[in-house]
């Protein structure tokens, strides 16, 4: 029997597995700590964070880093303290990986790969004396109190291998790229033994205008695995006017998210139009409570300021200055208004976003343009699911779990970390700190209770 077994190989799990190993030998005992992963290789879904870069913690403290996290941070806080960023770095330091800080608190790899992250993971995991089986699928978890002995935990898996422990973490991951393993077992384990399950939805994900994708009236874009009001799966084709936006990125704009008419969420930054839609990191973050909007019933729109510093009356001042600039200019004698006004065109939008543009706004000549570039607005016609969102929100219930340790209030000896608890957060490292911490204190909880 394992005395400690991390069902998921994933950031959360591996830190869960470290943190677990690291306490028991701190003690000055003996112990055994197994992480079951069913993939080939541990660490998947960090193989594609951010790129393939890999932005594996944001360095803001607790009161800053706590605004950025969902729905609610108290059910984060014990683990925030007790695995802050900066330990993080110390900690996959420890095992050659060297930190680099870039704009927003945001920490990558100095080699920007996030291989390099995964294999400080495994490192520090094997350092700490835990180990990990891969091709380990389990399918079937059970709860075993036999009369008068102490009760135990018994894993069956999909291969026909059979493990006992006497303390459990479910570091299973949420439903987001199913490709890397995840497929939403924690949460049917989680249900089977009566814990509370706050509603899932995808997050940090494309929302999709309406017109942007070639979607036939009346047909259903939702697979089979993913019945969800609003889901528009990535695979449907563009439109026309998602062809002539897409690989477009916007820097220094202003987002704003509307809800049935109302301005709910501002974000400055940076954007991307994209296959999927509208993403970047403006995008990613008001996509949490777009979807959520959207799975309710409610209408939502953005729009794009496209020149946030300068206020409109100045914008038109501009505008028009450059229009009689380009009238009066000797190469604009003999050409027509289209051709003088392309050359406004140029003046103001990136080249390769003004076909764009100007299909998403009919009308515009140089008397409105400063208008349409200070709210060029998107009716939301849904959202890239699963297959492609990068975080689940919802979860295991902070109702179910004690924060302290991350053990369930049903079940003794069952700890949750990562994705599968009700946590999610912003774009820019805050998810993978999440998991660092959540599964740091899960583990180093279930083994101070062994000792």
């Amino acid at each position: 029997m394992e005395d400690i077994i991390i069902i998921g190989g994933g950031a959360a799990g591996m830190a869960a597995a470290a943190g677990a190993a690291t306490a028991i030998k701190a003690s000055g005992r003996t112990g055994s700590v197994t992480v079951l992963e069913k993939m080939p290789r541990p660490g998947r879904k960090v193989m594609i964070t951010g790129k393939g870069r890999c932005n594996f913690t944001n360095m803001k403290d607790w009161e800053s880093f706590s605004t950025h996290v969902h729905p609610k941070s108290n059910l984060l806080k014990p683990a925030f303290f007790s695995m802050p960023p900066v330990k993080t770095v110390e900690w996959l330091g420890s095992t050659g990986l060297e930190p680099v800080l870039e704009r927003g608190d945001r920490v990558f790899p100095a080699s920007h790969r996030s291989a390099d992250v995964v294999d400080a993971l495994v490192t520090a995991v094997k350092n700490a004396g835990a180990k990990i089986l891969t091709g380990c699928e389990a399918e079937d978890i059970s709860v075993r109190k036999p009369a008068g002995e102490e009760q135990f935990f018994e894993i069956r898996c999909k291969g026909g291998q059979t493990f006992t422990c006497r303390r459990l973490i479910i570091a299973t991951g949420g439903l987001s790229y199913p490709s890397t393993g995840s497929s939403g077992d924690g949460y049917r384990w989680a249900e089977e033994t009566g814990h509370k399950i706050s509603r899932r939805f995808p997050s940090l994900t494309a929302i999709v205008p309406r017109n942007y994708k070639s979607i036939p009236s009346g047909k259903d874009t939702r697979n089979a695995a993913e019945s969800i009001h609003g889901h528009i799966g990535r695979s449907v084709p563009m439109s026309e006017t998602g062809t002539l936006l897409n690989g477009n990125s916007l820097e220094n704009i202003s987002l704003t998210l509307w809800i049935d008419g109302n301005p709910v969420q501002e974000e400055f930054g940076d954007l991307d139009f994209t296959d999927g839609g509208i993403e970047g990191p403006v995008g990613f973050k008001v996509s949490r409570r777009c979807v959520n909007a959207i799975i309710n019933g409610a209408k939502a729109a953005v729009s794009i300021d496209m020149k946030p510093a300068v206020r409109q009356e100045a914008l038109e001042a501009r505008v028009s200055k450059l229009w009689n600039e380009i009238s009066e200019d000797r190469r604009s004698k003999g050409k027509q208004y289209k051709d003088k006004f392309r050359v406004l065109s140029g003046k103001l939008l990136p080249a390769s976003l003004i076909p764009g543009f100007m299909k998403c706004n009919p009308g515009t000549d140089h008397k409105n343009i400063a208008r349409a570039l200070k709210a060029w607005k998107f009716d939301i016609a849904g959202f890239v699911g699963y297959e492609r969102c990068v975080v689940t929100a919802g979860g295991v219930s902070a109702e179910s779990v004690i924060a302290k340790t991350l053990e369930s209030r049903l079940c003794s000896g069952l700890y949750f970390a990562g994705e599968v608890l009700d946590l999610d957060g912003d774009t820019g490292g805050y998810n993978l700190q999440i998991a660092f911490s959540t599964g740091n204190l899960a583990g180093s909880s279930a083994a101070r209770s062994l000792l």
